[in-house]
């Protein structure tokens, strides 16, 4: 009897080493026009992320609070460009996209860290947009140095908890037979549904720890732009309105994005026609998004066009 229980633990056991990604499509007339379109959007996105933290450190006069918040967006976004995109790229130039267990749970790992970094990184903009346009005179004792550091080491803090907590719970899991992802990368949702084993408190944790950094993220947000809205009708000058808007519209812009287009890649009905539109939606998210940060935060920009003339000048020099 002791053998037939050995056996029966060991078929329990996770046994796949590798899982294969189907990827966003597969139709053959389609893989070659979107390698291209999404090789453009990888270079974009790497190259404007990169070219933007280089003005900010390069140009003193941006070592400001703000910058050192878009900063760290630009930051998260050149990081998280290489956690997804290269697989999915391979994806649509070989027969068969593979990735071994370990390296699924480590894209995980990072895709969940980067997300939730940036969901908290956007909500302590927020929080530095109210205090620059509502309290406008402590603005730098409110806004130290310290107190920046202490929001990104805090968001980044945060980020890591949940990624942890994630990927811990999904290691824990068994992988018996099926090995196929309907997706272009190793996302929650999908890695669960190709587990043989009880999923119920995945499900649980996952809702719990996303609900709670949607819930705590959106609070503030909401709560900074309710009393920032509050002081600009208050304001007499249209000077004052424009100059208001004018710091808040680009974080308004990105935080629209970034929020919408998660909650149509995940809150919908459990169907199978609605994969396809998950996977559309978590490509705006993923891949789209942090393409059109810089160009968001550059575009119609003084400061950055200023930056922009300075660095010129310095490379003709």
């Amino acid at each position: 009897m002791q053998p037939m229980k050995q056996m029966a633990t060991e078929s329990n056991s996770s046994s796949v080493t590798e899982f294969i990604l189907m990827g966003l499509t597969v139709q053959p007339e389609l893989q070659l026009p979107l390698f291209v379109l999404f090789l453009f959007n990888y270079t974009a996105t790497v190259l404007g992320n990169l070219s933007l933290m280089n003005l900010i450190c390069l140009n003193t006069h941006l070592h400001t609070p703000m910058y050192f918040f878009i900063f760290n967006l630009s930051c998260i976004d050149f990081c998280y460009s290489f956690v997804c995109t290269p697989k999915m790229l391979m994806n649509f130039v070989l027969e068969k996209n593979t990735i071994s267990f370990r390296g699924c749970m480590s894209q995980l790992f990072f895709f969940c860290f980067f997300v939730n970094s940036e969901c908290y990184v956007l909500t302590a903009m927020a929080y530095d947009r109210y205090v620059a346009i509502c309290q406008p005179l402590q603005y730098t004792t409110v806004m130290s140095p310290m107190m920046c550091y202490l929001l990104m080491f805090g968001s980044y803090l945060m980020g890591f908890a949940g990624a942890m907590v994630h990927t811990g719970f999904m290691i824990r899991l068994n992988f018996c037979d099926s090995n196929i992802i309907n997706h272009y990368m190793c996302d929650i949702f999908p890695l669960l549904q190709l587990s043989c084993s009880s999923t119920y408190v995945n499900e649980l944790v996952s809702s719990a720890v996303v609900g709670t950094i949607i819930i705590l993220s959106s609070l503030i947000i909401l709560v900074s732009y309710a009393m920032i809205l509050f002081n600009i009708i208050h304001m007499s000058s249209g000077k004052g309105w424009s100059k208001a808007l004018g710091t808040c519209g680009s974080h308004i812009i990105t935080v629209s994005l970034f929020y919408g287009s998660g909650l149509l890649a995940y809150v919908k009905p459990s169907s199978a026609k609605t994969v396809g539109q998950g996977k559309l939606f978590s490509v705006f998210y993923t891949l789209v998004v942090p393409m059109l940060n810089p160009l968001i935060y550059s575009l119609r920009n003084k400061d950055v066009k200023v930056a922009v003339k300075k660095t010129m000048k310095r490379i003709i020099r």
